[in-house]
This record gives structure tokens, sequence and C-alpha cells, in this order.
């Protein structure tokens, strides 16, 4: 498989900026404000794209956000894997970091309340729209009640014409706004909401804990198992050990 690009680019609160490029492989990291990010951990941008053997390619674009142990509030995450120019799977949610049945509190205030189920509705109700399943049952317990998991096919189907640019006017129409209505609600009520939950030092602790196994498991199940399957050994190794050192993990 031909790599034509791997990068990402990475925002920590607290870091060195650092920068390289090498043609098909780049990275780049830059330190953030103090005050802009009171409760952004770091922010990790990432795209691929490669080459596929059956002439197709495949690109995955994916931004995560993760807060610091300061808060409980979901971390925020959108990916977007591309197959084809009529297939589309999307992942997008606000992760939640406290356990959903003892804690009905949590559910309430960030995923009743902002009303996010409307949005995963939303997008239900689109003919073209498939629920989409992780291979990994570990990976799928990371996510919330009101995740928008996803495959949007608008490829040929028995009877029924190939409607050329209707992936691009779902994007546009829905999974753009939608996305944005989402990131919205996680500014609001997670990112900017100074003051608001109060973490005790035990809480705090098992925060850490909680995103550290949540970091590790996806390097491991997710980018160790298929990043070398699709690029080049040596690029995949250089992109999985940068992540893993920027993770901690």
């Amino acid at each position: 498989m031909a790599v034509d690009h791997v990068g990402w680019q990475e925002t920590k609160r607290r870091g060195t900026s650092q920068a390289e490029h090498d043609g098909n492989y780049c990275e780049s990291w830059q330190t953030g404000s103090e005050a802009m990010r009171m409760l952004v951990d770091f922010l990790l941008g990432s795209w691929l794209h490669c080459e596929l053997p059956s002439g197709g390619a495949l690109d995955i674009t994916t931004l995560v956000a993760y807060l610091n142990p300061s808060t409980d509030a979901p971390h925020f995450l959108v990916e977007f894997i591309k197959s084809s120019p009529t297939s589309l799977v999307l992942l997008l949610d606000l992760l939640p970091r406290k356990d959903l049945v003892l804690h009905q509190d949590y559910l309430d205030t960030f995923y009743s309340d902002t009303k996010l189920e409307r949005w995963r509705q939303e997008l239900e109700k689109l003919p073209e729209v498939q629920p989409y399943f992780l291979s990994s049952l570990y990976l799928r317990t990371f996510f919330s009640p009101t995740a928008n998991l996803i495959r949007i096919d608008c490829g040929f189907k028995e009877g029924e014409p190939v409607e050329q640019g209707r992936l691009d006017e779902i994007i546009h129409g829905h999974i753009g706004p939608i996305a944005k209505e989402v990131l919205g609600i996680w500014l609001d009520h997670c990112a900017c909401r100074v003051g608001g939950r109060e973490v005790g030092e035990s809480d705090k602790a098992l925060l850490r804990k909680r995103d550290h196994l949540i970091k590790d498991s996806a390097v491991k199940i997710d980018l160790v198992s298929n990043l070398p399957r699709l690029f080049d050994p040596d690029v995949a190794s250089r992109v999985i050990s940068a992540i893993q050192e920027f993770f901690d993990v």
C-alpha cells in the first residue's frame, strides 16, 4: 500500500514546540495559552491517507480533546473514516468519565439536559444511515448512550441508481452542522465550565486511572493492531511511538 500522507497536530497545555516532515510523514505540536486551557489537558488532531490495493483510498480524520482531572466532564471525539466516494463511518461523542449507572446525575447533566439524543436521532432518520459497531467490545464501552456511531452508504442498491454527490450533501447538510452542535455543547458545558463541578483528590486519582486506561487501550487495540497493516512498518512505528509518548502510555 502506498502512503500519501500521515500526520497529526497536537496541542498540549504544557510542553515544547516541535515539528518534523519528510514527505510521507509529519508531526507538529505547540504550547497553547494556559488561560485558554484551564480544563483542557490536550487536543489531538490527526489525518491518515493511504491508497488501497483495490485502487481506492482510505482517509481517516480524527479530533479528540481530553480534559484534565480537575473536572470530571466528558472528553470530545469526532472521527471520519472514508473508504470510498460513497461511504463514510462517523464516530461522534462526548466520552463519559464516570459510570452512568452509578451516577445518574452525570447522565442527566451532560447527556439528557443537553439534548444530545436529538442529534443522534436526526442522523438515524436518514435512509443511507446504518449503525456502526466497533469490532472491540471493550472499546464500545468507552462511548455514551447518545453516541453517533454510524455508517453512511450512498452506493449502489438493487433497483436504485447511485446518487452522485449524495455523500457530500449529507456531510455538508447534516453531519457538519450536527458535529458543530455537539462540539458547541462540549465547549459550553464541559471545556469552558470553570468552577461548576468540584472534584476531590480521591476522584481525581480515579479519573487519572480511567483516562490512562482509555488512552492505553485505544493505542493498543486500535493503532497497534491496524496501522502496521495499512502503512509502511517504519512509518507506523514512528506514529505509534510518538502518540504513546504524547499520551504517556
